[in-house]
């Protein structure tokens, strides 16, 4: 059972209003990291052109936490039509080309959209969500400014990561898969931080507040669940050096998985289908 108790950390990431605020700004750019944004941005428009609608960054890079050699470079790409597979293999030999010619960066990940799906009424509070809160404008015209504020309530909860008991058999399909411990790493890496995310959005309603670090998300969830505690707190630990321990994998598809997929379903529902 979840322990009532009052988290020992202040809720935060809210306006005075109660909705999320923005985080993240190209100005809080480390400044090693600035060459590969500037890069990054150019590549990007020329290799979409007037197809692209808008162009995002997130994650630790302009949050302005990442580490040099150790952060990767997340982006979001939104086109004015529907992306193709060549789109998408375009996207990924972009990513594998930053990668190679910048050591400050371990990676890249590009989500990849088109302008229609992210405005849907279906995507308004996951992808929609993402783009208006998480996301830093990098190219175009922000489509933060055609979506709702957002506060850290149930339905949030719910649409953001009520679909982990869907993605548990395909977690396992890809253990099953992976022939090298750099493809390990990545995958604790990848689940670690996942887990840890949906932990905290699993209470975020009752926190009343919002946060992306990992260990604070950690924090968060253990004054609610605190039996579960230490495996989040190890989780958000691995999420930012990950190790190839197959163990560690085993235990997220197979104990803490699918007891924070039931709980999560239990608490906040199932998230609306995908087609």
């Amino acid at each position: 059972m979840a322990a009532e108790t009052v988290p020992a950390v202040a809720a935060k990431g809210l306006d005075a209003e109660g909705f999320i605020e923005r985080e993240g700004s190209l100005g809080r750019v480390p400044h090693p990291f600035r060459p590969v944004v500037a890069a990054a941005r150019d590549r990007v428009l020329g290799l979409f052109g007037s197809r692209l609608h808008s162009a995002y960054l997130y994650g630790s890079i302009p949050r302005g936490t990442a580490r040099v050699g150790r952060s990767d470079l997340d982006l979001l790409l939104a086109l004015n039509e529907e992306p193709t597979d060549a789109d998408r293999e375009d996207v990924r030999t972009l990513g594998e080309a930053l990668d190679k010619e910048f050591p400050q960066i371990d990676g890249v990940g590009t989500l990849l959209y088109s302008r229609t799906l992210l405005l849907s009424e279906l995507e308004r509070h996951d992808m929609g969500w993402f783009v208006a809160c998480l996301c830093t404008p990098l190219l175009g015209d922000d489509l933060a400014e055609y979506l709702p504020r957002y506060r850290p309530d149930s339905l949030l909860a719910r649409e953001t990561n009520g679909d982990l008991a869907l993605l548990l058999p395909r977690w396992r399909e890809r253990i099953e898969g992976a022939d090298s411990d750099e493809t390990r790493r990545r995958l604790v890496r990848f689940m670690s931080r996942h887990l840890v995310r949906t932990a905290f959005t699993l209470v975020m309603p009752r926190w009343n507040g919002w946060t992306s670090d990992l260990p604070e998300m950690a924090e968060v969830f253990a004054a609610y669940y605190p039996e579960r505690a230490d495996q989040v707190r190890t989780a958000a630990v691995l999420g930012r050096s990950p190790s190839a321990d197959t163990a560690v994998l085993r235990t997220y598809v197979d104990d803490l998985g699918p007891w924070l997929a039931d709980e999560y379903t239990r608490v906040h529902g199932t998230k609306t289908p995908r087609p």
